[in-house]
């Protein structure tokens, strides 16, 4: 590898050593990026076409795991290379997408794709903060339109609040695991100030002033990011290609001259949000014609769509501004009508319905065991994941039609915030030992349906009778502002039209004690601390009113379990007698679960959980196990059942898997020539433990347990023992 030139930076106690080299000449700009032993390879890349007939910017990010990174083949013995994405790399390009996005270009129209490749990790230093700053730097020195550098930093902090210079920067993963708080921030700089533009974070009930405290903290740590890649621009940057505006101004001064004050008319006043909508596209659909019929053939009406959505985002931010009147006519302040219905299956562990405006998420609970859990197997991760949530956004909920395929990168990532929102507030696993999984469907969403869910979700674990420490509800907060002038309004509630032409979708989670999640996206360069922290004010008392409504429909978790509910028994044995539990080949443990109707599952530590439908069956599960791992101890009596009769004596057994042997003199006092005489296979008889020897075998008296022959046994034919049969 031939380097050409190597930028360092010291992040908190790190170097980040950002390189480029000659291995990937023909992207428009890359870079390795290292911290520790841990390293990513991003390139950048800018199409030579233009595409002008798509409404959206063609932008792709990918984060490609290599299991090679970690030192790991990948898969089963059937399937060893890397196919489609795990949700955790998808995650990750899903943040680095929200960071750089907002800066490149309106109306750019260019396919972009920028792809991060792990070829190292350490299992100390987290891939991700790594490709978001790579991403930066291949867009900042390429030929590509965009108005970077950003900074990207992990800040977090073990116990809050915390004091100046308690902030840890990019930690590592255990100490991430033991923080209160795991933020990602992504940041600009504007006129001397550092604006942050994105928000990923998930916390223990955390409150406002410590993720203030928190961005204040990585200002410096974030400019010194920013500032060294302006250096590297300043050396090695290309020239950007020229950036051409989607709509001619010719073509402008006519649509305006056209339009007149129709659209301004067409929003402000119909009051009804499906009668305003619909009278704007019926005028789009009447300018298309128009400029059809006057330039046949020429395509200016594609270009004119551009220009009328930025008239309708205009009129609309306008009058947020200036008149404090959003489109359905409330109030920046203001909360659509919430309601919220609990128990609304009648076979689901647990189900809700949250209500707010046309938003309207179902959420359905279900509880399952240990063998329930998913198993993750991923280049950072192995293990298993005992909470689940997915979200699901069909297309009749935004009332469209549109083919079903599976799960979206923006369903995976609503889903996963939904899992932080409420992961902090589920009990530990040893107090309550079940999967859970819940599916949240959207059923209709006019906006922040992602926070609806976690609404609903925490109503359908009330209703399940999961033992939550504390109820959690969300909020989106959003943003109007005026680019020319700088004016704004911070607004509660975002409803469609808002999130698509408004300016961020600021999304809060937490309970009345803190927050427990956030992740903030925008359409504006980025955002200051005062508006950081009137959105936090407004979310924190959105949030208070969502949960007394939720509160005033079900109150506290119920204290029992649905009756269709599996039921789970744990226990604890001795690690020494799983063996035994399980038997040769699984004999033993395949014989309690198909007698029982169970299933079983047995860590390693000793830990035992029985999960089954039919309380009796976990019940009879129960007592064989415990019958199997009992600690025999001498003098103990117990009822036994004669397996096998010998001529020396008669094996019994006593427990599960346990039996021990009563030999022919300790059947009764007298004198017996065979010991079939007094019992045979398949009597239940007393028996005591009167000594255990070197090797674990036990032996057993039924004289000592007071064992009463009744009859004498002679094979086939049962008679009453002679008078005097025991004298000699």
């Amino acid at each position: 590898m031939a380097v050409k030139d190597t930028f360092e930076i010291k992040v908190g106690e790190k170097p980040i050593i950002i390189k480029t080299t000659n291995w990937t000449e023909q992207a428009s700009g890359s870079c390795l990026v290292s911290c520790g032993e841990t390293e990513v390879l991003v390139t950048a890349v800018l199409s030579p076409f233009s595409r002008p007939d798509i409404d959206y910017f063609p932008l792709t990010v990918e984060y490609e795991e290599r299991f090679y990174a970690a030192g790991k083949i990948f898969g089963s013995r059937f399937m060893k290379r890397e196919s489609r994405p795990t949700e955790d790399a998808i995650l990750t390009a899903r943040m680095i997408d929200r960071a750089i996005r907002p800066l490149f270009p309106k109306d750019f129209k260019k396919e972009v794709q920028v792809v991060v490749t792990c070829l190292s990790w350490d299992g100390e230093n987290d891939p991700d903060i790594l490709g978001m700053i790579g991403a930066s730097f291949a867009l900042a020195v390429s030929n590509i339109p965009w108005s970077g550098p950003l900074g990207a930093i992990r800040v977090t902090k073990n116990g809050l609040p915390a004091q100046a210079g308690e902030w840890k920067f990019n930690s590592s993963y255990s100490q991430r695991k033991e923080s209160e708080m795991d933020l990602t921030l992504s940041a600009i700089e504007r006129d001397g100030d550092i604006l942050v533009n994105m928000i990923e974070m998930g916390a223990k009930e955390v409150l406002e002033k410590d993720v203030l405290e928190a961005y204040e903290s990585a200002k410096k740590e974030l400019k010194k990011i920013i500032d060294v890649q302006i250096q590297a621009v300043k050396k090695i940057g290309k020239q950007k290609d020229i950036f051409e505006p989607a709509v001619e101004s010719d073509i402008e001064n006519e649509i305006k001259e056209w339009l007149g004050d129709k659209l301004e008319k067409a929003i402000n006043e119909a009051p009804a949000r499906e009668k305003n909508l619909a009278v704007a596209e019926s005028l789009k659909d009447d300018l298309i014609k128009y400029l059809e019929e006057k330039y046949p053939g020429e395509g200016k009406e594609k270009q004119a769509l551009a220009f009328f959505e930025k008239e309708i985002e205009k009129i609309i931010i306008k009058n947020i501004i200036e008149k404090d009147k959003r489109p359905d006519g409330r109030k920046s302040t203001e909360i659509r009508p919430l309601s919220c219905e609990v128990a609304v299956l009648p076979r689901a562990h647990g189900s809700g319905v949250f209500f707010r405006g046309l938003t309207r998420v179902l959420s359905i609970l279900t509880l399952g065991g240990p063998g329930d859990q998913q198993v993750l197997e991923g280049m950072e991760f192995v293990g298993k994941k005992r909470f689940l949530h997915h979200y699901n956004f069909p297309p009749f909920s935004s009332g469209e039609t549109a083919p079903m395929r599976g799960p979206k990168r923006r369903e995976i990532g609503h889903g996963a915030l939904v899992e932080k929102a409420l992961s902090p507030i589920l009990p530990d696993v040893e107090k309550f030992p079940y999967t859970i999984r819940i599916v949240s469907e959207v059923v209709s969403s006019n906006g922040s349906t992602s926070q609806a869910s976690v609404c609903a979700a925490c109503i359908a674990l009330m209703d399940a009778g999961v033992p939550i420490k504390e109820p959690v509800a969300g909020i989106s907060i959003g943003l109007a502002k005026d680019e020319d002038s700088g004016k704004y309004k911070v607004l509660t509630d975002i409803q469609g039209p808002e999130d698509h032409y408004g300016h961020m979708d600021f999304k809060v989670a937490g309970t009345k004690n803190g927050i427990t999640a956030i992740q903030m996206d925008i359409k504006t360069d980025g955002i200051d601390k005062n508006i950081m922290q009137e959105a936090l004010d407004r979310a924190k008392d959105a949030r208070f009113k969502i949960l007394d409504i939720i509160k005033e429909q079900i109150s506290e978790p119920r204290k029992s379990l649905s009756s269709f509910a599996p039921k789970i028994f744990t226990m604890t044995i001795n690690p020494s007698k799983i063996g035994e539990v399980v038997g040769p080949k699984g004999s033993v443990i395949n014989k309690i679960i198909e007698e029982c109707g169970v299933t079983i599952d047995i860590e390693d530590t000793g830990i035992v959980f029985i999960t089954g439908t039919d309380e009796a069956g976990v019940e009879k599960a129960v007592s064989w196990i415990k019958g199997i791992v009992k600690e025999v101890e001498i003098g103990e009596t117990f009822t036994g059942t004669v397996r096998k009769i010998m001529d020396f004596g008669a094996f019994v057994d006593i427990l599960p898997g346990q039996s021990g042997l009563v030999h022919i003199s300790r059947f009764v006092p007298q004198h017996i020539d065979k010991v079939a005489d007094v019992v045979r296979e398949g009597d239940k008889i007393p028996v005591k433990v009167i000594s255990i020897d070197d090797m674990g075998r036990i032996n057993l008296s039924a004289i000592e347990a007071g064992f009463k022959p009744k009859s004498k046994h002679t094979g086939a034919e049962e008679k009453p023992y002679k008078k005097g049969f025991f004298k000699r």
